[in-house]
């Protein structure tokens, strides 16, 4: 997981780097008064957990990547306003320490780490298959690609992968099978920019697990908010 996390920052800063050309180029070539925008996007986070049991904490790399393509279609004449619908892939990872494990009959363990125990890594990673929609309101021209944003949505997603790990010398947990967790991702997400660089946010509509409690009897009501930067490729 961590060499995909590598190589999709790679691919981000090459693809931005290509795309402030030849958009520059494109436009100035010829001037389409039927123009689209933003067809294609990449983007990295660092995602906050929310609603963690007592006493949980972020510990460790906490952080996504996501990348995709959205179909953009103008709703005005101006064509400044638009709707734009489409599909990608996120990939996340949270450092904290909750702990998630199984008995040996089988049932899930949720419980909170104490500050004095010795661990390497304890942490949550997924894969998660997306639809964004989007609602999109913009400064642009046909002739310029350097232009405000502001593009509103939600997400609907589901986590075909999933695993938790857990580390500390002698013992290795990999967990991959967790009968609470819901792959059903929902988000609203937020964009807003000049140019090339865009603020990004989401937020999780559901929790990532259903009916869990920890081992002391508390809720596990985990969700994120994850905040980042964006980029736009035609």
């Amino acid at each position: 997981m961590q060499k995909i996390y590598k190589s999709c920052i790679i691919l981000l800063l090459s693809l931005i780097a290509f795309s402030s050309v030849a958009q520059d180029t494109l436009r100035h070539a010829s001037v389409d008064s039927l123009y689209r925008e933003d067809q294609f996007y990449i983007g990295v986070t660092y995602n906050l957990p929310l609603n963690l049991p007592s006493n949980a904490r972020v510990r460790g790399l906490t952080g996504g990547v996501q990348f995709g393509y959205l179909r953009d279609m103008p709703i005005n004449k101006r064509r400044n306003i638009a709707v734009a619908v489409g599909a990608g892939i996120a990939l996340d990872q949270f450092g904290q320490n909750l702990f998630i494990g199984e008995t040996a009959k089988d049932e899930t363990i949720f419980r909170v780490l104490d500050k004095d125990l010795d661990f390497t890594r304890n942490r949550f990673n997924m894969a998660i298959l997306e639809a964004p929609v989007e609602f999109r309101w913009r400064t642009s021209t046909a002739s310029s690609y350097k232009f405000w944003r502001v593009y509103a949505g939600f997400r609907v997603g589901y986590a075909y992968w999933y695993k938790a790990t857990f580390k500390q010398p002698g013992n290795d947990v990999n967990q991959t099978k967790i009968p609470e967790f819901d792959p059903l991702r929902l988000s609203a997400t937020l964009s807003f920019g000049y140019n090339t660089f865009n603020f990004f946010a989401s937020y999780s509509l559901n929790p990532f697990f259903k009916d869990a409690v920890t081992f002391d009897g508390e809720t596990v009501e985990f969700r994120t908010l994850k905040v980042g930067l964006m980029f736009y490729i035609l």
